[in-house]
């Protein structure tokens, strides 16, 4: 295997297990062990835990976004269908037998730390999808994007916290018809 082919190993290896168990229950021992990795090489590519968690939510975040990106593209059919299209993209995560939960709101919570690397990894990926979300509000012509993005990112990250506990992916299309209500009532530039 190749350096980078390790470390995409280790890296998944650790997403699952930090996504099954949380952050400060799965040690490093365990990584190595469901990894098959030994622990020098481990180190050799993530010396500290801290570094490993940091790349791990780095790593998700891009997957994160990319994967909802691509989804709103292949299903929105006009710029006014964006937003309600990200609804639809939670409702496939939420299916999926993987799901549980938010794992950026769970490094936040497992490290409140403002100031530590692991909370601002978790704290980033929240920015990015608040601006992604922004610029289909902006894109549908939405004279309050900012607003309009802030409230919807709301709404995700309620429907989120719901689908954990009650597993339910209809739970994102009940946060997409209240978008929908919100949206309704919103102004649309004159273009």
């Amino acid at each position: 295997m190749r350096r980078s082919e390790i470390r995409d190993h280790i890296l998944d290896t650790a997403f699952t297990l930090f996504n099954e168990h949380g952050f400060a229950a799965t040690g490093v021992d365990l990584i190595v062990a469901r990894s098959g990795v030994a622990k020098t090489t481990l180190y050799r590519h993530f010396p500290t835990k801290e570094e490993l968690i940091v790349a791990t939510i780095t790593r998700q975040d891009e997957r994160v976004r990319d994967s909802m990106r691509a989804f709103v593209k292949a299903h929105a059919k006009s710029p006014g269908d964006a937003i309600p299209a990200t609804f639809d993209w939670l409702a496939q995560w939420f299916a999926d037998d993987g799901f549980r939960g938010c794992l950026f709101l769970a490094a936040a919570a497992e490290h409140t730390d403002i100031k530590n690397s692991i909370f601002h990894a978790a704290q980033m990926h929240k920015r990015l999808t608040l601006a992604y979300l922004e610029e289909l509000a902006h894109a549908a012509g939405y004279t309050d994007a900012k607003r309009i993005a802030a409230e919807i990112a709301m709404l995700h990250e309620g429907a989120t916290a719901v689908a954990q506990f009650n597993r339910d992916p209809a739970t994102a299309l009940s946060a997409k018809a209240a978008a929908l209500r919100l949206l309704a009532a919103e102004p649309v530039a004159a273009g």
